[in-house]
């Protein structure tokens, strides 16, 4: 009786847990397997993924009838109800378009590009594998209005819309929701620790402003990357590349980027995921000696400063050299008169002896997902840690080296709401200034007044001998030079090695650094509460640890700690105003506040019409704020010939620095030398220019004008925009325009703080003289750039416009152009600087086709950028046009589940840069095998 008992209850338990099997195949309508399909059950979390044939199974504890829903990036979703337990479902996709592809950027809500109300593209895993760039980063340079400045091999930085440099604070990097920036750089290294590309589910990229939803960082554009949930994506993948980076500088050198991807799905409770990534080559090598100061001088010139020669940045007026040795009774008397009043710089190193030019990425991240409920409420722990060396161009050039980045999130979400937390830490490892490495190797030889001592008196002894200027000028040189640290040479490397090590920047090179950022936000969709419109109501938090030990940041006693907050709301509603004519309406509006500033609120309000499905037309406006980084408040460095210094109020007077006075100034002060802060940059300095190109040459004291730099507040953006989207017999059309007005715009002012002496010429000495222009005269003076607001308004605008089309049976090709102008007066304004470097006019285009025979398939990607001015801390100079040309062949084995890539990025070898100081880019050969990537 008992075992009778017992086989009844496990059959009513069999019974009561009843599964219903559904197997099928997705194909797209060539026959050729979609794999990565989702095939959801409506309703559920419970889904599954097409295999690398197409193939699935899924198996659901639930009877029929019910549906389920097919869907594939770039394909009609389709759904289809399940009748049987057993059943076999075969689905053919039909290809869309990339307008009715879902992006969830645009509103925090799940939505088709085709109705978003701002301007947003994406990248998804189709084009990831068809890009015909060398990995999906790199790829988001073919995307209208995107442009991607190469620093490194390793290094690019992506920004819309202008006003971009290295340190691009502007834009934005969120990867899963975590802002991807280095808290101690205040902006993201691009992919160098980020994402590896088998755990690409898809790129978004929201171009301008959008403070309104996503805070004070959001002003210039997002790019978010989503990775793949284990839920969703089980298995191994992985790729490897291999090949060349070809470049006239540095020649031919192996190149390799691996990665792997493990994810399983151990219940429908449990799945977790780990990914690893490694990529080594040899970055472009940077060997421009020509004038950093566009002044056309060369190294046979006496006062050269070469762009990417370090060292000869250290200069004197050797007339003022001159009077000091003949005062001290070194040099005889009148001996000073022989002596030109002229700056003469040491003679400094090549790059390519500071660096070995070595370019790595080690990265991996690791989550784990609970689903306590089977369905989709999700608890996520995600895990990432990241290494690499790369070459980053700031104020000065910086061998970024063993540099440690690290994030650890914890979230809690599901379909309507999520709240997440996290914490990112890096550690600058073993980077150093390679700038400092040159000065200060020069200066561990011989110190900077023993070295322009003997220059001249050896000038002095030519002179005196009969030698022109000419040759009295290079024999002294010879002769201070005599003895030299030379590249190769165990003195030399000893120096080195000291340097890099060594983070006092008057002896050494090294920049320390173990910052953090901590940051919290959440975000509820009422859309399951209120029927008449979508409501998200939402708020975030982030505190600051600055903690460079004094070596970036003002610092020296301790960590400088400093939050924000903010909280927002955004309504949307749809209204159908006739058969043929659909508004969307809506509307957001956010306040945030720094401990540092006042509060400011980010309204923005967008309409879009659809007219007979196929045509959209929105219209959007926004106001935005940017607060001051990391940098334009606490910064303290001396990058050489200037000293950065923040703009944050309580920031003045940690900068404090030694320095050395003239005879002059010793009997003016009475003292040889003095303690200076940074409160001379913002409250007694001259306009630089005022000062070289002015005072300098007529020697008129009435040419000086007023720095005084105002303290840095947050940046205030108006922005306009107006675009199109249809669908016009097979022509896939995406128009914009923008107009962007700013206030209190925030950049670089460069000014000089005299060491003694008011800058409104009060006061004097006996003759009359003013002493801050004795001080200038005297070279008892420093330099700053500053960061503060222009009172002048800047405005931007542009347009872009993108026009896509299947052709000759099947080809994909597709156009793009950009276009890009800075409004601001340059020439009233000399001093400051927009950093706008950006191209008027860019064109791009492609054209490929994923099955142009049974399992082979190719692209082929164009680019022309026009030419432009770069400016930026480390130098200002020309970009020339230019034009670029990837390709890629790509050959499917199904039966090895893998996709074999041959490619070729710049196959028309000319080489270009995109930045002033960097070294060219030039072409790069590969071959890649890629296995089991859904």
């Amino acid at each position: 009786m008992k075992t009778i008992l017992k086989l009844f209850t496990m059959l009513f338990c069999v019974a009561s847990f009843a599964q219903t099997t559904i197997k099928g195949k997705i194909t797209e309508d060539s026959g050729l397997p979609l794999p990565g399909a989702n095939i959801v059950v409506v309703g559920t979390t419970s889904g599954t993924v097409s295999d690398f044939d197409g193939n699935y199974t899924l198996i659901v504890d639930q009877d029929p009838p019910f549906s389920i829903r097919i869907s594939y990036a770039g394909f009609e979703a389709q759904t289809i109800e399940i009748t049987s337990k057993n059943q076999t479902v075969d689905v053919t996709l039909k290809e869309g378009n990339s307008l009715d592809e879902v992006v969830i950027s645009a509103s925090r809500t799940p939505e088709r590009i085709f109705e978003s109300p701002v301007t947003v593209e994406r990248f998804g895993i189709k084009e990831i594998k068809n890009t015909a760039s060398l990995d999906f980063y790199d790829g988001l340079e073919n995307l209208k209005g995107v442009d991607i400045n190469t620093n490194s091999l390793t290094f690019k930085s992506i920004n819309t819309r202008g006003f971009a440099t290295f340190a691009n604070t502007r834009f934005m990097q969120l990867v899963d929701g975590m802002d991807n920036s280095a808290p101690a750089l205040n902006f993201p290294l691009g992919n160098l620790l980020g994402m590896t590309e088998t755990d690409v589910q898809s790129v978004e990229l929201l171009p301008g402003a959008a403070s309104a939803l996503y805070g004070a960082n959001a002003f210039n554009g997002i790019l978010f990357m989503r990775s793949k949930n284990p839920f969703d994506h089980q298995g191994i993948s992985g790729f490897v590349k291999r090949g060349i980076t070809s470049q006239e500088a540095a020649g031919d050198n192996d190149y390799t980027d691996l990665g792997i991807r493990m994810a399983y799905k151990f219940s429908e409770k449990f799945a977790a995921k780990v990914n690893f990534g490694y990529l080594k080559g040899t970055d472009w090598y940077a060997v421009n000696e020509q004038d950093k100061l566009n002044r056309g001088l060369t190294r046979a010139d006496i006062d050269y400063d070469g762009i990417n020669v370090y060292g000869d940045e250290v200069s004197t007026n050797i007339n003022g050299v001159a009077q000091l040795l003949e005062g001290l009774g070194l040099a005889p008397a009148g001996s000073s008169a022989l002596v030109p009043s002229v700056d003469v710089s040491r003679t400094g190193y090549n790059e390519r002896d500071l660096t070995n030019y070595n370019a790595e990425s080690i990265k991996a991240d690791w989550g784990l997902y609970f689903r306590p409920w089977e369905n989709d409420f999700e608890i996520q722990y995600v895990g990432k840690v990241g290494s690499g060396n790369t070459i980053y161009q700031g104020a000065n050039r910086y061998n970024i080296k063993n540099f440690f980045l690290q994030q650890h999130k914890l979230e809690i979400r599901n379909d309507n709401f999520f709240v997440r937390g996290y914490i990112t830490e890096d550690k600058a490892g073993d980077s150093y200034d390679m700038v400092f490495t040159g000065i200060n190797i020069n200066r561990a030889w011989k110190d900077d007044q023993t070295w322009f001592g003997e220059y001249v008196a050896s000038y002095i002894g030519a002179t005196l001998g009969g030698a022109t200027n000419t040759d009295a000028h290079a024999a002294a040189r010879q002769a201070a030079d005599t003895g030299r640290y030379l590249p190769g040479t165990p003195e030399f490397q000893a120096a080195f090695n000291r340097s890099v090590n060594d983070p006092d920047l008057s002896t050494g090179s090294k920049f320390q650094d173990n910052s953090r950022i901590y940051h919290a936000d959440a975000n509820y969709n009422l859309g399951d509460l209120v029927d008449f419109a979508e409501i998200q109501l939402g708020g975030s938090y982030r505190r600051y640890r600055l903690n460079s030990s004094g070596t970036i940041y003002t610092d020296n006693d301790g960590p400088i700690n400093y939050s924000e907050v903010g909280i927002y709301t955004q309504l949307q509603r749809s209204l159908e105003l006739s058969e043929a004519v659909e508004l969307k309406l809506t509307g957001s509006i956010r306040y945030d506040k720094s401990e540092l500033f006042d509060g400011f609120i980010s309204p923005r309000l967008s309409a879009g019409f659809t007219i007979n499905k196929n045509h959209n037309i929105r219209a959007s406006f926004q106001t935005g704020f940017r607060n001051p980084t990391t940098q334009d408040l606490y910064i303290g460095l001396d990058v050489g010939r200037a000293i950065l210094i923040g703009g944050a109020s309580d920031n003045l007077v940690r900068d404090v620095r030694n320095y050395d006075l003239s005879a002059t100034g010793t009997t003016i002060l009475g003292q040889s030398n003095i303690d200076f802060d940074g409160s001379g940059a913002y409250n007694n300095s001259f306009l630089a220019s005022s000062v070289t190109d002015g005072f300098a040459i007529s020697g008129n004291p009435a040419d000086l004008e007023i720095g005084n730099s105002n303290l840095v507040k947050p940046e205030q953006v108006s922005s306009v925009e107006v675009g199109y989207r249809g669908k016009l017999d097979g022509i896939i059309v995406d128009a914009s325009a923008y107009f962007n007005h700013y206030q209190d715009f925030l950049a670089n002012e460069t000014v000089i703080a005299p060491f003694y002496g008011d800058v409104q010429l009060t006061e004097t000495l006996p003759d009359g003289t003013p002493l801050a222009v004795a001080a200038i005269a005297n070279g008892d003076f420093q330099a700053y750039q500053t960061y503060t607001n222009s009172n002048e308004d800047v405005n931007s605008y542009g347009a872009a416009i993108q026009v896509s089309a299947k052709v000759f049976n099947g080809f994909d090709l597709s156009a793009n152009y950009t276009y890009s102008k800075l409004d601001f007066d340059v020439k009233k304004n000399p001093d400051f600087r927009t950093n706008f470097n950006t191209p008027e006019h860019k064109v791009k285009a492609s054209f490929g086709k994923t099955e142009l025979f049974k399992n082979f398939g190719f692209n082929v990607s164009w680019r022309w950028s026009d030419n432009y001015f770069w400016e930026a801390s480390f130098g200002d100079g020309d970009v020339p046009s230019f034009n670029v040309l990837d390709a890629q062949v790509n050959f499917r084995i199904p039966s090895l589940k893998s996709t074999f890539k041959a490619g070729a990025t710049n196959l028309l070898q000319d080489e270009y840069f995109t930045a002033f100081g960097t070294g060219f880019i030039g072409s790069q050969y590969y071959v890649s095998w890629t296995i089991n990537n859904l």
